[in-house]
Formats: C-alpha cells, structure tokens, sequence
C-alpha cells in the first residue's frame, strides 16, 4: 500500500515550526514515508488571512500563554525532542531565509539549509534577517550562503515562493506550522499525532 506523503508547511520565523521539525524524523521512520517539506511566508499568509503571531494573539490574555508553555513542554516530552532557545532578536523577518530555502531546493542543498536556518534561529540564535550574520552562519554549516543568496534574487524563485504562501491560503492555511495529508488541513505541532495517524490510516 502507498502512503500519502505529508506536506509540512513551514516558516523559520516560527519556534513551533521548529519543534515539529525536530520530532518530524522519528514520525518519518513509523509511517515510512518522507514528509514533503513546503517553505512558505508566514508574514504573506498573516496578511492575506488577517492572522497575528502568538506573541500578539496571547498578549494580556490571563492563562493562556501558561498553558501554550505547558502544552510545548507536554510535546517535548511525548517526542523526545530539545526545546528551542528563545531567539533574542524576535521576531525576525525571514524573507530572504525563505527565499534562500527556494534556492537551496533548486541547488539540490535543501535538507542542509534547512537544517542550518532552523539551527541558527531556534537553537543557537542569532539576528537572521541581518545578512552579514546569516551569511557567517549558513557558511559555517558548510553552505554556499553567496550563491544561494545571489538565487534566492532572481525572480523565478521569488515567484515559486509567492505561489506555495497563496496556495498554502487558498487551500486554508493561516500560519505556520500546517500540516496537509491530501486535502485534510492540521495546524500546530500538537496535530502531528493526528498526521501520523491519518496517514496510517488508523
């Protein structure tokens, strides 16, 4: 039987984003298949389904923000994985970041990238959106960061990025991180348990 491959939609601006990725691999080798991973502009998808980050959404609201903590430390634990370092320099405009993930698919380097932007984000934070810094940063995990930054400028792939944050909202997505098995839309990291399931069929 073949298994619909998820699609994890993904920005490195989220700190949630990166927690799924980090318990992504151990769900990968359960339901023998490779999520599809879809990079995305949360700050496009906030402003055309009028949406806010967490930080604003739970501002002044009593217990939520509690019980965000609570339910992150609860996802920690079920999958085994490492908190994030809260970046200092939050939020971070990851425009560029995420146009440079469209290059990095396009220069066969994708999985490395990814791996370094969400190391540089949430696990060894530093100012992202500053290019001098992120170019120190992907040059030090063993990337050409010139040359994808020099990609991520050309037009085809600025448009290949504009296309997957209006299809994510058509489709019904409004922030990051989503999750599509087929047509079936799941949000935040705690649905990946309902992802693993779906596509097991269970």
């Amino acid at each position: 039987m073949t298994r619909t491959a998820p699609q994890f939609l993904f920005d490195f601006g989220s700190p949630n984003a990166y927690l799924s990725h980090l318990a992504i691999p151990a769900i990968e080798q359960r339901i023998g298949v490779k999520f599809e991973y879809v990079p995305i502009l949360l700050g496009g998808i906030f402003k055309s389904t009028n949406n806010k980050s967490p930080a604003e959404t739970l501002a002044g609201v009593k217990n939520k923000r509690e019980f965000q903590q609570v339910e992150t430390e609860r996802f920690i634990k079920r999958f085994h994985v490492q908190p994030y370092v809260w970046n200092p320099h939050f939020p971070v405009n990851t425009l560029n970041l995420m146009r440079m993930a469209i290059a990095a698919q396009a220069e066969g380097v994708f999985e490395t990238y990814v791996e370094a932007a969400f190391h540089h984000m949430w696990r060894e934070p530093k100012k992202m959106d500053d290019p001098d810094v992120a170019a120190r940063a992907l040059t030090s995990s063993g990337l050409d960061a010139q040359k994808l930054f020099a990609r991520s400028q050309e037009p085809e792939v600025k448009a290949r990025l504009i296309k997957n944050t209006e299809d994510a909202v058509v489709r019904g997505a409004f922030g990051s991180p989503t999750f599509f098995v087929g047509n079936e839309m799941f949000f935040g990291k705690e649905q990946l348990r309902e992802v693993e399931e779906m596509v097991l069929g269970t």
